[in-house]
């Protein structure tokens, strides 16, 4: 299993807000196929997949806002997807 994080928004970014889930629990996911927008004031990020496998929960809903970690900081996680 791995958890999606948020990703490098940006050096002046701290939070964003979860657009638009591409996929959601149960679906089958691949390597770099896209699973959600992120969206903040100044740019949307599409968040890709870094496995092969299925999507096992999300924990973060459309409209609920993330922070990106502050360095030493533990990232925010997103979703959860088990490996096929």
């Amino acid at each position: 299993m791995i958890e999606l994080k948020v990703p490098t928004l940006g050096e002046s970014v701290t939070e964003a807000t979860v657009g638009t889930w591409f996929k959601k629990a149960g679906d089958i996911v691949s390597v770099d196929e896209m699973i959600c927008e992120l969206e903040t004031d100044k740019v949307t990020i599409e968040v890709p997949s870094t496995i092969n496998g299925i999507v096992s929960k999300i924990i973060v809903k459309e409209g609920e806002t993330v922070e990106r970690a502050e360095r030493g900081q533990q990232e925010e996680e997103v979703q959860r997807i088990e490996r096929e």
